[in-house]
């Protein structure tokens, strides 16, 4: 019998693709504060599951070398989010859409601060704060899996 093509077998260290759906997230909170010297350590894990009401902390980079297992130092801030609907899945490479514009991609996740919650790593083109793409609490944020 074949394994699906996306899939990979027990052991063999190839990260498959999940078929997921795209999340949405409101701001609770959002920021204007910027760091040239953070130090964030991303966790190995590519993925980090939500639940209804979970509240993360968004962060950006431009450090285009921002990966699962790294270290990241040049971040600004977007803002505190609320996942409105019940769980998904977050997952490093999905699109970030805020405002109808896509800042960047997932590039890992944090846990300096778990319990409360979770750092959300995005890694774009250019390091913006929350407050700079002028975000209100209860915006809307788009988080939407590769096609």
């Amino acid at each position: 019998m074949n394994a699906p093509a996306n899939s990979s077998s027990p052991g063999s260290g190839t990260r498959g693709e999940a078929v997921r759906r795209p999340l949405e997230a409101r701001f609770v909170g959002v920021l204007n504060n910027r760091n040239d010297s953070r130090g964030l350590t991303l966790i190995k894990a590519h993925t980090r599951v939500v639940r209804r009401y979970d509240i993360h902390e968004l962060i950006l980079t431009d450090e285009q070398t921002a990966a699962p297992g790294g270290i990241v130092n040049g971040v600004h801030y977007i803002g505190f989010v609320e996942f409105q609907a019940g769980g998904g899945l977050l997952a490093e490479g999905d699109s970030v859409n805020v405002g109808g514009e896509v800042i960047g991609t997932i590039a890992g996740f944090d846990e300096s601060h778990c319990p409360n919650h979770y750092n959300v790593l995005i890694k774009g083109q250019r390091r913006v704060t929350g407050v700079e793409l002028r975000q209100q609490p209860g915006d809307p944020i788009i988080f939407m899996p590769p096609a």
